[in-house]
């Protein structure tokens, strides 16, 4: 059974972190859950090949609440009845419980796909007890997956005896220019157990908030997490933020700004942070003095960010 679920909204370079990883999060029994947002569902097919070439398993959210899929996921559907149909023990779909979705439309929904492998996530749906009742005998091979914000203790005791997953937003939103140096990120690694859960996820290092676009950067930041051996093991997350932030031009100038912050603090030997395949990566695009794109580089933060995760478990 995996441990950790990175919740992810399906933009590209999200995507291609996944795909990118997906031998990492196979090996490691994680199962990322992706809301695909974008229309061209190319890149989820891409990714979800990569996960099932490597023996891993994900969850692909049916009816998303963000995105070009929000009214209806009958493309999602599609996609997943003419290429996966055979992978069902892969590829899990995941039923988004909403604020405004009825008992009624939640097991419609569970009845269209394969019972042993749905997901529900909760995720502002109030009905909680009566899901629950609706569910019956079968509960205990269900689960459920909560996001922390909208479900409580109580919400969560409904599903007790189901397979239950806490999710967690580590990541705080504000614009880049507002990030500290250092923050805490999250210690539910390590406490999930303790809230009675059998795994635990997080937004990575995006958040939870939903946007279509990033809109001009005018300070660039790149954001590394890393677990503190001497704070119990709680994940803490670096923003290195470049110096200029006046205006939305030269992202690349801005980039070498924080990256050199990056470069520094690695340096010094006291950074905690691990040497991941993104820390090489963003050793060598100092070293050749190039910039990737900020597409690029959130993936290098996403992946460095499993890599870390992946770590700590071993």
């Amino acid at each position: 059974m995996s441990i950790y679920y990175p919740y992810c909204r399906g933009k590209q370079f999200e995507l291609i972190a996944i795909r990118e990883s997906a031998g990492l999060l196979a090996r490691s029994n994680f199962e990322p859950i992706i809301e695909p947002v974008k229309e061209s569902l190319s890149g989820l097919d891409r990714a979800l090949k990569s996960v099932i070439e490597a023996d891993g398993h994900a969850t692909v959210i049916v009816n998303p609440y963000h995105g070009d899929h929000s009214e209806d996921g009958v493309n999602i559907e599609a996609l997943l009845n003419d290429q996966f149909s055979d992978h069902a023990d892969s590829i899990a779909a995941g039923i988004l419980l909403k604020k405004d979705m009825t008992v009624e439309d939640a097991l419609k929904l569970h009845a269209t796909y394969p019972e042993e492998n749905t997901t529900f996530i909760h995720a502002g749906f109030t009905e909680a007890k009566a899901l629950a009742a609706e569910l019956g005998q079968g509960l205990v091979s269900t689960r459920h997956v909560f996001f922390e914000a909208h479900c409580g203790k109580l919400y969560r005791k409904h599903f007790q005896g189901a397979t239950r997953v806490l999710l967690r937003d580590g990541f705080k939103r504000r614009r880049n220019a507002d990030h500290p140096r250092l923050e805490e990120f999250s210690d539910l690694h390590a406490t999930y157990e303790e809230e009675g859960m059998d795994g635990f996820g997080d937004f990575l290092i995006v958040g939870d908030d939903y946007t279509e676009t990033g809109g001009p950067a005018y300070a660039v930041a790149i954001h590394l997490t890393f677990v503190d051996g001497d704070k119990d093991d709680a994940m803490f997350i670096y923003h290195f933020v470049s110096d200029t932030r006046d205006t939305p031009s030269d992202p690349a100038g801005k980039f070498a700004e924080a990256l050199a912050k990056l470069i520094q603090k690695l340096n010094t030997g006291r950074s905690k942070l691990i040497e991941t395949s993104a820390v090489k990566e963003f050793r060598q695009l100092h070293a050749n003095g190039h910039f990737p794109g900020l597409g690029y580089v959130k993936k290098l933060s996403l992946k460095h960010h499993i890599e870390t995760i992946a770590d700590y478990f071993e």
